[in-house]
């Protein structure tokens, strides 16, 4: 009896039970659930495989974007530099930086050393007033618009050194530190008064460079290097005032004017206000 109702009650049960499971799943195989349930079951998956595909190629595993070629301005500042609180290094980037990146908006401190930037723009610097430090040493510098450094007002050390510059551009006027070392500057890429109202400047460099005259110097400066240069004179108003005998010069503790052909012994006279004589050619 017991045998005769297995038979009969279990067996249709069971074969019931599992031709409704093959149904579910040759249905979930051929992709034919009813919308809601479809949706419910793929829709993270096939989210997930959209994004993947959408990435850009340095964001797929193995790859990055050194390992692209490219110009450096393409990529965000802080992958190609390092970027510390107020302080931004970019030196000796690879991919080439021909041109100076985009700065967070809190920089106060520059270095973009030994690139390949080609020029300076005004609005490289623009938005970014609490630059205090900016150094561009050893780069293709060969043309700087002539307000890139005008909206500055923090500004206090600035290093142009060993670039191609044939002209000065308008500097900030609370520069204490100015570094234009080896470069192409003649003195009609330097104008006359283009110190005359850093009042605060205490160390200018104009080494090595092709300058045939002194620009004015403010009284502020204490060291002076010129060295390496084409002066071939100097008179009574470089460094002192023929309408001022009394006029004295304490602060200026070091000039350099070796290498010029000026013979500086002729003109006794024009250092008669400084507490040192500048180091030169004397004979």
């Amino acid at each position: 009896m017991k045998a005769l109702l297995f038979t009969c009650v279990l067996v249709p049960w069971l074969a019931a039970a599992s031709a409704t499971r093959l149904e579910q799943d040759s249905q979930l195989m051929a992709g034919s659930l009813p919308g809601g349930q479809r949706n419910g079951y793929f829709v993270d998956h096939s989210k997930s495989r959209r994004a993947r595909r959408a990435l850009p190629v340095a964001d797929e595993p193995g790859d990055g974007p050194m390992g692209q070629e490219g110009d450096a301005s393409d990529l965000p500042t802080c992958l190609l530099c390092v970027c510390l609180t107020g302080s931004v290094y970019c030196e000796e980037v690879s991919p080439d930086m021909t041109s100076v990146p985009t700065l967070p908006k809190e920089t106060a401190y520059l270095y973009a050393r030994f690139n390949k930037i080609k020029k300076i723009r005004n609005k490289d610097f623009a938005d970014i007033v609490t630059l205090k430090r900016i150094d561009l040493t050893g780069n293709m510098i060969s043309e700087i618009e002539d307000g890139a450094f005008s909206n500055l007002p923090l500004l206090e050390e600035l290093s142009l050194a060993e670039n191609k510059l044939a002209k000065l551009p308008m500097l900030p006027a609370k520069l204490k530190y100015f570094n234009a070392n080896k470069n192409l500057l003649k003195t009609r890429g330097v104008k006359a008064n283009a110190f005359k109202k850093l009042t605060t400047l205490v160390n200018l460099y104009l080494a090595d460079n092709q300058m045939e005259s002194i620009p004015h110097i403010p009284d502020s400066v204490q060291i002076l290097h010129l060295q390496n240069n084409n002066i071939t004179e100097v008179n009574i108003d470089t460094f002192c005032r023929s309408n001022d005998t009394y006029y004295l010069r304490p602060s200026l503790s070091e000039v350099r004017m070796d290498g010029n052909p000026v013979v500086l012994s002729k003109y006794p006279d024009s250092f008669t206000c400084m507490k040192v004589l500048p180091i030169g050619q004397y004979r």
